[in-house]
């Protein structure tokens, strides 16, 4: 009897779990009978975290633009090979000899070694624009500088020249999503952009203020009022190293205030600048001349001895993945890249990131054929990866990595948080269900874990590229599937 109580319990306990799998099935093959997927490329794959078997799936292995899910792969390599606790540095070091006046006859220099967050406002840990400078300032003062007779340098030459990724669209790069990476950044390489409104249709609005300012950017205000509820439609063209750009697009009409962010096209020169005019709004003494080491390079300036006089450290890795997976901030990403490839190979560039990248993950087991990528945080039109890939990355990262708890925190909540907020309120998987979103022009995508009724973990990535219709109703229907597979 007992024999026959216990054979019952494990028969049902099977029928329900393939009652599962099959339901999950049939919620994709729904999925993919929408009109609006006729002529698309999209791919589902839901891998079973324990057994590593798909569970379910549509095209799985079908390379497609995974936008922004494409973070998942970078900000685990970044916390696996590196760990939670690690911090980015920043150095304020000085060449030259100081006087027994205090006179400094040398050189500041901003030493950055990849930091992306120095004088951020997305990262809660991190110390605003005005306390790095301050601390910044104090160090030098505490150095017994009094006056600086040469230059105020910001070096980023610990990662590449090459700031951005090579394929992103020209549209991009001049807007804050697009701002360039370098070895030292600042105030995540912004600016905002403050226009006035204006009440007339068509008419141009006026240009209000930079902040933080950003000398020698010149802007050709093109921009356009257009109709009220149209939102932001302001687009910022120029390019890294460029001070001449145009604003194209539109904003609403009104009578208020309404601000964009732009890219600055130099960050450690923009970091040098704003230190410089701490110094002197101290009264502390400068030559009034901020540059760059990549400048100095270019000139053939000989490079003196450095001495260093102060270590800033950022907030924990940990603090930072979360912040790049909860508001998907490109800049990190990028960062996390080059830095990966600076400690794996040597290079502070994205192809030595991808490369180390491939590297770490066939070692971990991860079949990376036909895997294209561009850079580290989906941004190019030109990265192809699989739903199986990402899905496998994220089942590989709970069964072998030592920061899952880090990784899986970071990204955001059914119906919660970052870009989930607003999704799956009241399904079965609110507040349990986890993922990285992506979007672009005709590119939708999700990316992460969700737990079923009976308790299956489950690793899932859906991709829709050059679908029919608005991103909105692909949103929904991806939304109806991640509800389905976490009953």
């Amino acid at each position: 009897m007992k024999r026959f109580v216990c054979g019952m319990a494990i028969y049902l306990f099977l029928n329900s779990f393939l009652l599962a799998q099959n339901g999950i099935q049939t919620a994709v093959n729904t999925f993919m009978k929408s009109e609006m997927f006729k002529n698309a490329s999209v791919g589902v794959a839901i891998i079973d975290q324990n057994t590593g078997e798909l569970v379910a799936g549509h095209n799985n292995n079908l390379a497609l633009i995974p936008a922004s899910s494409l973070k998942v792969l970078t900000t685990a390599t970044m916390l696996e090979l590196y760990g939670s606790d690690y911090q980015f540095k920043t150095e304020i070091q000085y060449d030259g000899t100081i006087s027994p006046e205090g006179i400094l006859n040398g050189n500041i220099y901003i030493k950055g070694y990849g930091d992306p967050s120095l004088g951020s406002h997305h990262v809660d840990a991190a110390e605003k624009i005005d306390v790095v400078l301050s601390k910044f300032a104090a160090a030098i003062q505490q150095a017994g500088i009094k006056e600086i007779t040469g230059k105020i340098i910001g070096d980023g030459t610990y990662f590449s020249t090459r700031t951005n990724g090579d394929t992103w669209l020209w549209e991009d790069l001049g807007n804050y999503y697009g701002a360039s990476v370098w070895g030292l950044n600042f105030h995540e390489n912004l600016f905002q952009l403050t226009f006035q409104q204006n009440p007339k249709l068509g008419s141009i609005p006026k240009i209000k203020s930079i902040k933080p300012e950003v000398p020698n950017l010149m802007l050709v205000n093109e921009l356009k009022s257009a109709e009220r509820g149209t939102g932001d439609n302001a687009f910022i063209f120029n390019a890294p190293y460029s001070y001449s750009g145009f604003v194209h697009g539109t904003i609403p009409i009104g009578s208020k205030d309404f601000t964009v962010k732009g890219a600055v096209p130099d960050g450690p020169f923009f970091a040098a600048y704003h230190l410089m005019k701490k110094l002197e709004s101290i009264q502390l003494k400068t030559s009034g001349w901020a540059t760059t080491q990549f400048e100095e390079n270019r000139l053939g300036i000989e490079q003196s001895e450095r001495k260093s006089i102060y270590s800033y450290r950022s907030p924990k890795l940990s603090e930072l993945v979360k912040a790049t997976n909860l508001k998907s901030i490109n800049l990190y990403c990028e960062s996390y890249l080059r830095m990966i490839g600076k400690k794996q190979i040597g290079e502070g560039s994205a192809e030595a990131g991808l490369k180390a990248i491939y590297d770490y993950w066939e070692k971990q087991g991860l079949n990376l054929d036909f895997c294209f990528l561009e850079d580290g945080s989906g941004l190019s039109p030109r990265n192809g990866i699989s739903p199986y890939q990402l899905a496998e990355v994220m089942r590989i990262v709970r069964e072998k990595h030592t920061t899952f708890d880090a990784f899986y925190n970071s990204l955001p909540i059914a119906g919660q948080s970052g870009g989930l907020r607003y999704i799956l309120k009241g399904s079965a998987a609110e507040g349990k269900l986890r993922a990285k979103s992506g979007g672009m022009a005709r590119v939708r995508s999700y990316t992460g874990y969700a737990v079923t009724g009976s308790g299956q973990k489950l690793a899932f990535s859906m991709i829709a590229n050059n679908f029919k219709g608005k991103s909105s109703a692909v949103r929904g229907k991806m939304e109806s599937l991640m509800a389905a597979i976490s009953r």
